[in-house]
């Protein structure tokens, strides 16, 4: 009788100190999504066609963009370890060096959204939006230097335990997102009426915004401009390709994990700009609500990552269990939102009645789906606090990519099971996968926490909360 109490009270507080860690990363992460929500449902109001170029071209930066912030990610952990030793040189030159890094990768992610157009043709797309979706990637590549600068300066911020000045700075330049977007995709103020492309050109102004916005903040702290000094800007090719050991990783791990999402929007765009329409309202809603079992996962790789270290095997597996369930808690509500308000979510969006139609099933598809995506997501996460990446991966590729994908072109584009179900096909496969991959990701953390009985060092603590 006296145990259940107990257990609540350690299960609630275990859940709050979860929540209070990852709330910051929730809050930023969902303003940084929310400016392509405001895209997607600004650009739609102007044609079926913008709109279905901004899903054509978020289906080619996403995966890209994804593997960016995650090799960039790595650079998190590594200032918070030399932070506890105080070792600031160090700091300064991870953070010089992940910068010679971000511009390197930048510089490849450039190139590939200038060969935009011609990607697009080799894929089928549909003519009528490949000249729209073009220019928008070509206005990406502009903000690119500017993206992956937010993305460094916001590592160092987290990793000197500031969550606090890259989230408000995220809100403030999806404030200005609003009427910048207004302006390019209208054409007010005597700007040509861009529509979508305009998109592009406002995201790429606001995330330069905010880079310098944030720039200005570290250098005018007390604390930190005596630790970034910029003595030595000259790349060492040693630190740089430490670093990029550490952050490939997790770029590939959550890269494979969204581009599964922005495939299917490009082979729906072989069908119709109304088809592929559909399917991008259904997609940004989806990817607005999964920051929160994402942001959770970080959370809860920490969390795992540091009883670990502290040889606390029990409250590691205990954090495990309190994370999962929390995260699958939260995407109730979710659920909840899609099942309930389907319509008022679509008029965001568009007021296109045969775009609204298809919308409307695919929202129900996808509040299925939430329960077990957030399962996978914080399943996932808590593995990475016990170092085990390699198996994960293997399981999220064969779910995503050897389940899904084929499921959803066999159904949405073939006859060969039963009459192409087009766009609705593939968000079976995504169901389908996504419980696959929930299944196979929480035996795998039922094998791991039993296996493992030999306690972390510190350092092995660093490396797995980084990967």
């Amino acid at each position: 009788m006296q145990n259940t109490p107990s257990s609540f009270t350690r299960f609630f507080k275990e859940s709050g100190a979860l929540l209070h860690l990852s709330i910051p990363i929730i809050l930023m992460q969902l303003a940084t999504q929310s400016m392509g929500f405001v895209d997607t449902t600004m650009a739609g109001q102007v044609s079926a066609a913008d709109l279905a170029a901004i899903a054509l071209g978020t289906s080619l930066w996403l995966p890209v963009s994804l593997l960016l912030r995650g090799i960039i990610m790595a650079l998190t952990p590594v200032v918070a370890y030399h932070r506890g030793a105080k070792n600031y040189d160090s700091i300064r030159i991870s953070f010089i060096q992940m910068m010679w890094l971000a511009a390197f990768v930048s510089t490849i992610l450039i190139v590939y959204l200038l060969l935009g157009e011609a990607i697009l043709l080799s894929l089928g797309v549909a003519s009528e939006i490949i000249p729209i979706a073009s220019d928008y990637v070509v206005a990406l590549a502009f903000g690119v230097p500017g993206i992956a600068l937010f993305y460094t300066l916001n590592g160092f911020c987290e990793g000197m335990n500031n969550t606090r000045a890259p989230m408000l700075i995220s809100v403030v330049g999806l404030l200005v997102n609003i009427p910048v977007n207004y302006i390019l995709i209208y054409g007010k103020f005597g700007m040509p009426a861009l529509g979508a492309v305009g998109c592009g050109w406002a995201t790429s102004l606001v995330y330069w915004l905010m880079s310098a916005l944030l720039f200005s903040y570290i250098k005018r702290h007390h604390h930190y401009k005596s630790i970034l000094h910029f003595a030595d800007l000259a790349p060492v090719w040693k630190e740089i390709k430490q670093l990029f050991k550490l952050g490939m990783p997790i770029g590939l791990n959550i890269a494979v994990c969204g581009s599964i999402f922005a495939v299917i929007a490009l082979l729906i765009g072989r069908i119709g700009a109304e088809n592929v329409a559909a399917a991008q309202i259904a997609l940004n809603i989806s990817s607005m609500t999964y920051m929160i079992p994402m942001s959770l996962s970080f959370g809860i790789t920490i969390r795992v990552g540091h009883a670990l270290g502290e040889q606390k095997l029990d409250c590691a597996s205990h954090r495990s269990f309190v994370g999962v369930v929390t995260a699958a808690g939260l995407s109730l509500v979710s659920v909840a939102f899609f099942l309930l308000f389907p319509d008022w979510i679509i008029r965001l969006y568009t007021t296109d009645p045969i775009v609204s139609a298809t919308a409307a099933t695919l929202l129900m598809f996808t509040a299925v789906y939430q329960f077990s995506d957030a399962l996978q997501t914080s399943a996932n996460g808590a593995l990475r606090g016990y170092k085990d990446t390699k198996i994960p991966m293997i399981l999220a590729i064969l779910a995503y990519w050897g389940l899904a994908l084929p499921l959803g072109m066999l159904l949405g584009i073939t006859d060969e099971i039963v009459p192409a179900m087009g766009e609705k096909g593939f968000w079976v496969g995504i169901v389908t996968g996504l419980t696959v991959a929930a299944i196979a990701m929480l035996i795998r953390l039922t094998l791991v926490v039993k296996r493992t009985k030999q306690p972390l060092d510190e350092t092995d603590t660093l490396t797995l909360v980084a990967n």
